[in-house]
């Protein structure tokens, strides 16, 4: 069976003299990477001019032995066009962008964090407080792709935190006042920070976006979110920089 699926535009670069490589994430089947033979010779060859974070109808030939596909047709469905004229917006929809190309593995089916994408995009042509909508995803596709950090109880003894605690990055969790750590690059954490995480880890879309953050729990969440992906991921996200 040739797959069909709908996708959004995670990166493209050219291949050969009339081609294009193509990396989407798709509903149905996660990340996947397929060449567009002869876009760039005949761009009426295909519906869509594959822009990132366009969304597309897709139908592409999986090949078993290769993690690389043959993009048949695509054609667009939407494309965004007030997210790309608003600087900060379009930044933050380049982030998600390389975020999820960076955390999701090739072929690894997760519909939550294709839903995720979608909300945040269609949110994001509206919105104003752009960070938030940032915090949001972060935690919420950490949580989809199984790497929250464990903000339940100390890492190291597992009794409940009350009061400000550290959060090790290296742990990926919270250690208590009382338990000894090797690791001194730890990060302060408040009570309203670990109960922000919590609260949006955990619930509805919709939820989340009446939520109010603090000007001090914004400030802890952007430091921790943004080390604890670097360590992740074991590199920085280049995008990063420009949503500061």
């Amino acid at each position: 069976m040739i797959p069909k699926t709908e996708a959004i535009v995670l990166k493209s670069f050219d291949y050969r003299e009339t081609s294009r490589i193509v990396t989407f994430y798709t509903r149905e089947c996660g990340k996947i990477s397929g060449v567009m033979k002869g876009i760039r010779k005949d761009p009426r060859k295909f519906g869509s001019n594959v822009e990132k974070y366009s969304v597309n109808d897709l139908v592409y030939y999986h090949y078993s032995r290769s993690d690389l596909h043959l993009i048949s047709h695509c054609d667009m469905k939407q494309y965004f066009f007030s997210i790309r004229d608003h600087y900060k917006k379009n930044m933050a929809a380049n982030y998600i962008l390389e975020l999820v190309d960076k955390l999701m593995a090739p072929e690894q089916v997760n519909e939550n964090v294709y839903r995720l994408m979608m909300r945040f995009l269609n949110q994001l042509q509206t919105e104003e407080d752009v960070d938030k909508l940032i915090y949001i995803f972060q935690i919420k596709v950490l949580r989809f792709a199984g790497f929250s950090p464990y903000l339940d109880s100390c890492v190291c003894c597992d009794r409940k935190v009350h009061g400000r605690a550290r959060f090790s990055v290296t742990s990926g969790g919270l250690i208590c006042a009382d338990c000894p750590h090797e690791d001194t690059s730890y990060l302060g954490i408040s009570p309203g920070t670990v109960s922000t995480i919590l609260h949006i880890g955990a619930g509805s879309w919709t939820s989340c976006l009446r939520l109010g953050i603090t000007a001090p729990v914004r400030k802890e969440l952007k430091y921790i979110l943004n080390n604890f992906l670097v360590f992740h991921l074991d590199r920085r996200i280049r995008s990063a920089k420009f949503i500061s």
